[in-house]
């Protein structure tokens, strides 16, 4: 069966110059000794709330994306148990703006194990601070891991979300080659697994495959303490997963994000 793959609308700031030269950075090792590669991709949208989790109530938004985020961003593009995304740069080149709104909420989850939700009885109303027009350049790489050091997975992907195009290309043997060239394929054609989001699902994410060093990125000015921010989640024990954080800041535009095992990161 096709892929549910979705299909992003064509950048009007693009140059429509992309060429078929993969966009790997510096050669990387992992820990286990695997080169890993890196990409970069601009992701853009009217809206986006990267929610603060000391405020449980209202939901109000980090100044800019949170690595968690951003990892979700390429996850959406491709995951398989085989790769871990890790970020390492975000370019912020839109101007951080803010708007509020009050909306509606409910406070359930839907899920196939329960009898339903009726929405006028557990519907909530609240405040959000939000950002608007927001527009990013996420550097990250993978990370191949061996068939060896891989975690169970709980949810695999149902077989119909499988590419028949990658088909062929899962057949081949297992090397971190292999899942560079899904990955690039896919970004390039706009396909996605799920529609990428800005931190709440409603947001939606547009993105594209750029060429740092044919299009250099025109980032803003701002250069501040952003304080502690959620790094990501640490998935180690699946029945217990922890939030990691870092203390953030902005360069001229520029937030440079530590390597997970670095001490700057730090569990709750």
């Amino acid at each position: 069966m096709a892929s549910t793959a979705g299909t992003v609308h064509p950048d009007p700031r693009s140059t429509s110059t992309c060429s078929r030269r993969p966009f790997f950075r510096k050669k990387r090792f992992s820990d286990w000794g695997c080169p890993v590669r890196g990409f970069c991709l601009e992701v853009w949208g009217p809206y986006a709330c990267f929610s603060r989790p000391e405020m449980k109530v209202e939901r109000v938004s980090y100044d800019v994306i949170t690595p968690s985020a951003a990892r979700a961003i390429f996850d959406a593009i491709l995951w398989k148990p085989a790769i871990s995304w890790r970020i390492h740069r975000i370019e912020v080149l839109n101007e951080i703006r803010w708007f509020s709104v009050r909306r509606n909420e409910v406070g359930s989850v839907a899920s196939t194990r329960s009898k339903g939700i009726f929405v006028e009885d557990d519907r909530q109303q609240r405040a959000g601070l939000i950002l608007r027009d927001v527009r990013y350049r996420i550097h990250a790489d993978f990370e191949f891991i061996p068939p060896g050091q891989r975690q169970k997975v709980r949810n695999p992907l149902p077989e119909y979300l499988a590419d028949p195009a990658e088909e062929e290309i899962l057949r081949a043997d297992e090397t971190e080659a292999k899942y560079a060239a899904m990955f690039e394929r896919r970004a390039r054609k706009g396909q996605c697994f799920n529609q990428p989001y800005l931190g709440c699902r409603e947001f939606s994410a547009e993105f594209r495959l750029v060429d740092p060093e044919k299009e250099p990125a025109e980032t803003i000015q701002d250069t501040r303490d952003l304080g502690w921010m959620v790094y990501d989640i640490d998935f180690t024990d699946l029945d217990n997963p922890m939030p990691l954080f870092f203390n953030a800041s902005i360069e001229k535009g520029v937030v440079a994000v530590p390597d997970r095992g670095s001490p700057e990161v730090r569990g709750a």
